[in-house]
């Protein structure tokens, strides 16, 4: 007899009954596998595989498709807040259930942080089954979530690919006109979200800003701001290891010796003490400004 272990399914999280049955199993041994929790019955017909991740379980649940940073976050792209799942819904669809029980009705419901996006597709054929493509997930963004954040999702799916320039226009076609200004914002060039965060928030202090600047004898930098200041935008990833910590603390050292002071800003700083980096940005400006005069 076959059993749901012995199935391959690839790396889908999710199986419909229909392909369990053509697959082998009986309705016994799929009953059997739920019960001893080597499946889980999220949705009538609709199976998880053990240790699927809730905001998957969440959309099979409701009936609807990862969307927004849920979407962003499944597709590799920056989302600065995932911890809540945020599904599209056909506006007109049937038999929607709560996020966390397939017995009760969507309308009668608490959401329990779920957010919903109703809007009509921009590509209902682009995605997977329970994911939106990348555009739809964009549009969504821009109008969901904060100017920078949306813009840094923007600027990562360019980089990563998930998007190309061609889809820029068509995305911005299906957004509100108040948003897009955010169009001439977008610079592909930035390594990773929380950088372009950084650049925005150097930009609406007023200060000038260049990205990825060559600087003979040390390489590329993040961000030149004002022609002088070196600025970096540090998280864990890239930093794992002493010889990471080492190579960052050569480049430092030689910037100084060429007379660029660099200033070295960490993800949580960035997304949670804004106000912070950009005062001691200016104060390292200031810094050289005055330098500058009394040479």
């Amino acid at each position: 007899m076959t059993s749901f272990t012995s199935l391959d399914f690839g790396p889908r999280r999710i199986v419909h009954r229909h392909e369990l049955l053509s697959g082998g199993m009986t309705g016994a041994q799929i009953t059997l596998a739920v019960r001893t929790g080597a499946l889980l019955r999220v949705r009538r017909d609709h199976y998880a595989r053990p240790g699927t991740d809730r905001h998957t379980i969440e959309a099979v649940c409701v009936g609807g498709r990862l969307a927004c940073v849920s979407a962003a976050n499944e597709l590799k792209i920056f989302a600065f807040d995932a911890q809540f799942t945020h599904l599209h819904v056909d506006r007109y669809g049937s038999r929607l259930r709560a996020p966390h029980s397939r017995f009760v009705r969507l309308a009668d419901a608490p959401r329990d942080g779920v957010e919903l996006h109703w809007g009509p597709l921009l590509d209902a054929g682009d995605g997977t089954e329970y994911c939106v493509g990348a555009r739809d997930a964009l549009v969504q963004i821009i109008q969901c979530q904060p100017r920078n954040f949306a813009l840094a999702a923007l600027d990562t799916a360019l980089h990563e690919g998930q998007i190309n320039s061609g889809d820029v226009p068509e995305i911005f076609a299906h957004v509100p006109a108040k948003y897009r200004d955010l169009q001439s914002r977008i610079d592909a060039r930035s390594d990773a979200g929380q950088e372009t965060v950084l650049r925005q928030l150097i930009l609406d202090a007023g200060l000038r800003c260049d990205i990825q600047v060559k600087i003979h004898g040390v390489g590329r930098v993040d961000l030149l701001v004002e022609g002088c200041v070196v600025v970096e935008a540090d998280s864990n990833q890239f930093h794992k290891s002493w010889n990471d910590h080492i190579r960052d603390r050569t480049r430092d050292r030689r910037l100084a010796e060429l007379g660029y002071p660099s200033l070295r800003v960490l993800y949580q700083d960035i997304m949670f003490d804004p106000a912070g980096v950009v005062r001691a940005i200016r104060k390292l400006v200031d810094l050289c400004n005055f330098g500058s005069a009394h040479a």
